[in-house]
């Protein structure tokens, strides 16, 4: 993990998600002038690097994959429980609100923070190696998630427009659990071994080498301060949504960037995180946090948003359009290309983030 942060570093990452929330509080539901809103932002910046801080030595603590999980879990959890706040507000956006902000994960996940943890990775080594097992299993599971939550809408009959009936949702998010549960299983029990950084030779690397891991005490700690930070981080992130909203609207962009404004801001935290592992030579790490959200995001979405349309009105689409269908194969069949052989160069890492850029030039120009 490296050296020991100071006596300072330690009271400033505690410090800042606990202001960082008590600014969502006193903002939460407001409108926000424009020094407010650069406060809130600030506060949400240093809940981003306090979360990434209390999540490495959660993961310290636990081991890997342990460790990615929790921080996927956790924000994954949260950012649910806004996609359904915000369905509940009612109006006709809230109809694909559930669908973009899927697939925005999705796309950021398995593009944007794969192709920069590939880029570091290799930058530094030449080649970046991973575990081929787990990653080619978590790849299939985010394939499948995807295609029968965000595809089969779009082409089912039994209801017009790209929703589903409602026996159609429930059976998705059922699959969608009895999934997300299988794949964990497998990550931290079965073969967790497949989750493991590996050697140039393909040998699984220790879980940390480089300190003694923090006691319990200091991780039950962290992951107090992580849930803290993750809540300050995706409240204020909405906070800031209607000074972008209308920043989107005057410079005449489509509302559909400002969900995937909204989807890195919040998926901010395992971005860094996974930058810092590839840093380290832990690209499977970094692989780990870019599938298990991919994961996360469908799997824990689609049973909530089923739950929550028992008493939400208005209709629900998740089928996506002939655009975002198209990305989502082309980024299965090159992340398929790209996780096979159990390395990749820096090649790789830039094909992911020009299908990253791709997603958002066309969220943009659509």
């Amino acid at each position: 993990m490296g050296a020991k942060p100071s006596a300072f570093t330690n009271v400033g990452t505690m410090a800042v998600p606990v202001i960082a929330l008590a600014v969502l509080a006193v903002t939460w539901g407001r409108s926000l002038p424009g020094v407010v809103v650069a406060a809130v932002a600030l506060c949400l910046a240093g809940a981003v690097l306090a979360a990434v801080h209390h999540a490495e030595v959660v993961a310290h603590r636990v081991g890997e994959p342990f460790g990615s999980l929790v921080l996927a879990v956790a924000v994954t959890v949260i950012e649910v429980a806004l996609i359904v706040t915000l369905m509940a507000d009612g109006g006709d956006k809230s109809a694909t609100l559930a669908r973009d902000t899927v697939f925005a994960a999705v796309m950021i996940t398995c593009n944007g923070i794969v192709g920069l943890a590939l880029l570091v990775g290799a930058k530094r080594k030449g080649v970046a190696n991973f575990n081929t097992e787990g990653t080619v299993a978590a790849l299939a599971t985010v394939a499948t998630l995807a295609t029968l939550s965000l595809v089969l809408p779009t082409f089912t009959t039994s209801k017009p427009g790209p929703e589903f009936t409602g026996p159609q949702l429930i059976f998705a998010a059922v699959v969608s659990l009895a999934l997300y549960g299988l794949f964990v299983a497998m990550q931290t029990v079965r073969h967790r071994d497949y989750f493991l950084p590996v050697t140039r030779d393909g040998e699984v690397m220790d879980a940390e080498t480089h300190a003694t891991p923090p006691s319990a005490r200091e991780a039950w700690r962290s992951l107090a301060f992580l849930l803290i930070a993750l809540i300050s981080v995706v409240g204020n992130a909405k906070g800031v949504s209607p000074t972008i909203e209308s920043g989107v609207k005057s410079a005449g962009l489509p509302h559909a960037v400002v969900g995937v404004i909204i989807a890195l801001l919040v998926l901010l935290p395992e971005t860094l995180a996974a930058l810092r592992s590839a840093r380290r030579d832990r690209v499977q790490i970094s692989l780990n946090l870019a599938h298990g959200s991919a994961i996360a995001s469908i799997g824990l979405t689609i049973p909530a948003i089923a739950i929550a349309s028992i008493w939400l009105s208005g209709p629900l689409e998740l089928g996506l359009g002939p655009t975002h269908m198209v990305l989502l194969a082309l980024t299965v069949m090159v992340s398929s290309l790209t996780v096979v052989p159990g390395r990749a160069t820096v090649l790789q890492g830039g094909v992911h983030l020009v299908l990253f850029s791709s997603f958002v030039f066309l969220a943009i120009s659509p």
